[in-house]
């Protein structure tokens, strides 16, 4: 019953703590481990934990106090360069992505002061390219790159490793793929894709570049553990928010709230560096865009709809209909996630399935689907005259279609007339947001206009999600939660008739409810919508939709990035265990044999054992003097097909090496037995072996994990979980009830002093041997 929550999670062994069953358990001799796999090769844990054999202790001897300042700085160096690598990477999709739909709509405009026909027929063209565009480079080149990737991030940074969603070429997918797909103006955002874009960048930094594309630089290569990529991936999280919102706080507290599942202080400042980093490029492009050198890209393009100057103040009557939008923003939510993931589930299992060119098809019907109701609904629209303007607004009625502003003049046989559906509709979403959100612009909008686009585009929005392009999900539930949020400030305006009241607030009270219900997002998403609204006083509010809305989506399922990972088949270790699991020892979980290797095997034994299953974690067994049996620690799999291939360890004799420091030279060092994250790994089918290499045995004391963690198997599996969780281990011995203790360790104990005379040694004496 457990095995689907602790699926590639708990690998559980029944281990005696001194011994092994003795006769009469004889049926239990057979001692291993199991991994619990629904027997999908994509999905593999990750190897978190330091394994302190030898090699590692060796190597540790041989670093000094200016290697570990070095390490340090260099880690800091790192952070440096993903900020400024994810900073480009979003000044780069941004410019790219304003350039393209400008022209778009710019040439559109100037064909439809002709032929309203023609220049249909041209909008639909160049968006089919875009989106056509997207989908070729994802489903011929990139795979990977579909989506919005925050869940396949998630799941890596909760110790999932998902082949290919760190690569390169998922790297130049994911932007290119963006570019094309937010551009063709899919009902979808590019916020997503750049969280995946930073994680992309700080893991190939880590490991050096790309080897497979020849883009390597071996002094680059200091992060290889999945230990230490992990840190970078978190940073490179966290520096794809501030980039994609200018809003490098809000990227510290996503990373922390959203996507990591480990977190230290020394963690948060490099990536509260990073995310500074990538703040000062944005801005440097912003300054340098101004003076009009990126075409199109002017003080649009990068996320961020300034209110500062909107509604000032509020009073306590509001607050029901600001409850109310809550709610609403809850309920919405929670259904777009079920609606997402019933359809998700369609395409995964049925229309996908069929091949790539059903999923180029699919997403181009859906691009020509979207494209004829944003040019087609605002053509059925009258058009409304424009309202006296205010010169000290910097409004100015009408404004052609595709131009920053509100008011657009589309299909309207007066030039002092506008289209109010074609402001939000015929238009780029971070302009549409702006129009939304725009204070002094009281009855802009109709009802009828406004339910019109909530329903078209909240449909849109959730038929486009799941196609294989790079989707985002945050600008597309800003507009929806902003469309709602300002019919119910008409409603207050209307009913309330206080001048001080904008609808532009409650617009984006209603984008912050609509993310509260459907990504559950409380802290980061509060301080990112302050952030990109530059404005402090409308906090409070927030918080409150925030709360509401987040309670109620949790009413009926949950998050749309843990739906997701669901759908995909991700095992998320959640912060909470089950409620089943209170009840349940660690022992209940442990539900198969396990498979050992003894200190000295044989290389035919070990081929025939890495053969018979998929285990990655096997236990070592010795005897003493007396021959008694022990477990002596914990061998993987991933180190064992290293020494297979290798054959430097190789030995005629069945009996073990001395082991003592220094006795035996270390041939491997730690750098060895790490998987490259460009690559599935070392595999036994790598590996040739001879009939007289399988004749020779292998000691496996020297590179086996002495100290795995071990937990008595009468512990509640609640417990278990939440170690298991926060230590982000692969695996877990669960033992009998030693026999007897050795000593207790209090907190005083770990208390070590600084100087190099007492370095060593314990503060305290309250270690008692018992």
């Amino acid at each position: 019953m457990l095995s689907n929550h602790l699926q590639n999670g708990i690998e559980t062994a029944r281990l005696a703590w001194s011994r092994l069953p003795n006769a009469e358990e004889g049926e239990q001799e057979d001692i291993g481990l199991v991994q619990r796999s629904d027997g999908s090769s994509s999905v593999e844990s990750l190897d978190y934990e330091v394994v302190e054999n030898y090699a590692y202790w060796e190597e540790q001897a041989q670093r000094g106090k200016l290697y570990v300042g070095y390490y340090v700085m260099v880690k800091w160096f790192f952070s440096l360069l993903i900020g400024i690598g994810t900073g480009l990477a979003a000044v780069f999709i941004n410019l790219s992505v304003e350039n393209f739909a400008g022209w778009k709509f710019a040439l559109t405009f100037s064909i439809i002061q002709k032929s309203y026909v023609a220049g249909f027929f041209v909008y639909v063209l160049i968006n089919l390219v875009l989106v056509f565009s997207s989908v070729y480079i994802v489903t011929n080149f990139a795979p990977e790159a579909a989506g919005s990737g925050i869940p396949e991030i998630k799941g890596y940074l909760n110790g999932i490793d998902i082949h290919g969603i760190l690569l390169f070429r998922t790297l130049i997918g994911k932007i290119f793929g963006s570019i094309g797909s937010v551009g063709g103006g899919l009902a979808l955002g590019k916020e997503g894709p750049l969280v995946h874009t930073g994680a992309c960048i700080a893991s190939l930094l880590g490991q050096g570049g790309s080897t497979k594309y020849h883009l390597s630089s071996r002094w680059l290569q200091g992060f290889k553990s999945d230990r230490d990529r992990r840190d970078l991936v978190t940073c490179g999280c966290a520096a794809g928010v501030a980039a994609a919102f200018r809003a490098p706080v809000g990227g510290v507290l996503f990373a922390l709230e959203e996507v990591t599942s480990w977190w230290r202080s020394q963690l948060m400042w490099r990536v509260f560096f990073t995310s500074a980093v990538v703040a000062v490029v944005v801005r440097t492009a912003m300054g340098w865009c101004k003076s009009g050198n990126c075409g199109h890209f002017g003080s649009g393009g990068f996320i961020i709809w300034d209110i500062s100057g909107a509604q000032e103040d509020y009073s306590f009557e509001e607050m029901l209909p600001m409850a109310i939008i809550g709610v609403v923003g809850g309920l919405l939510g929670a259904l777009f996630n079920q609606l997402t993931r019933y359809i998700s589930y369609w395409r995964r299992n049925h229309l996908h399935k069929k091949g790539n060119r059903v999923k180029i098809i699919e997403a181009c019907l859906v691009s020509l689907i979207t494209s004829f109701i944003s040019f087609g609904l605002p053509l059925l629209r009258k058009c409304s005259p424009c309202p006296v303007s205010d010169p000290d607004s910097g409004i100015e009625c009408p404004r052609p279609p595709g131009m920053y502003g509100n008011y657009v003049n589309f299909y309207c046989s007066k030039d002092n007339e506008y289209n109010d559906l074609a402001t939000i509709f015929f238009n780029t979403q971070d302009d549409a947001i702006r129009n939304l959100f725009s204070a002094k612009t009281i009855h802009e909008y109709s009802a009828q206009s406004l339910l019109t686009f909530l329903v078209m585009f909240y449909t849109l929005a959730v038929v486009t999600f799941g196609t294989a392009v790079p989707a985002g999900q945050f600008v597309p539930g800003i507009m929806i939660g902003s469309t709602y949020g300002r019919l119910v400030g008409m409603f207050v305006v209307n009913f309330y008739k206080k001048l001080n009241i904008e609808e532009g607030t409650y617009a984006l009270l209603g984008a912050a409810s609509f993310l509260g219900g459907s990504m559950r997002m409380t802290v980061s998403l509060c301080v990112i919508m302050v952030e990109i609204t530059n404005n402090l006083k409308l906090l409070p509010l927030i918080m409150l939709v925030l709360l509401i809305s987040k309670a109620v989506g949790d009413a009926f399922n949950e998050g749309l990035y843990e739906e997701q990972a669901q759908l995909r088949g991700i095992p998320l270790l959640e912060s909470r265990p089950k409620y089943q699991m209170r009840k349940m020892a660690a022992k209940e979980a442990c539900g198969q044999r396990v498979v050992s290797f003894p200190r000295v095997v044989k290389v035919a034994d070990v081929v025939s054992i890495l053969q018979s299953n998929k285990h990655n974690g096997f236990p070592v067994i010795d005897h003493t003097r007396n021959g008694e049996t022990l477990v002596i620690g914990l061998m993987l799999r991933s180190h064992m097909l290293v020494l297979l291939q290798s054959k430097v360890d190789f030995q005629h004799s069945p009996l073990p090496s001395d082991t003592r420091a220094g006795s035996r030279p270390i041939r491997h060092t730690p750098s060895e037995f790490v998987k490259p994250v460009s690559s599935k790994g070392l595999t036994l089918d790598d590996i040739h072996l001879s009939p007289d290499d399988l004749e020779m045995y292998i000691d496996l004391a020297p590179f086996l994990n002495p100290s795995p963690y071990i937990v008595p198997e009468d512990m509640s599996l609640t417990k278990v979980y939440n170690l298991f969780r926060q230590l982000g281990l692969r695996h877990i011995f669960v033992v009998p009830r030693p026999s007897r203790v050795i000593g207790l360790i209090t907190r005083r104990d770990l208390l070590i002093e600084d100087n190099e005379e007492s370095a060593t040694e314990l503060q305290s004496t309250s270690v008692r041997s018992l």
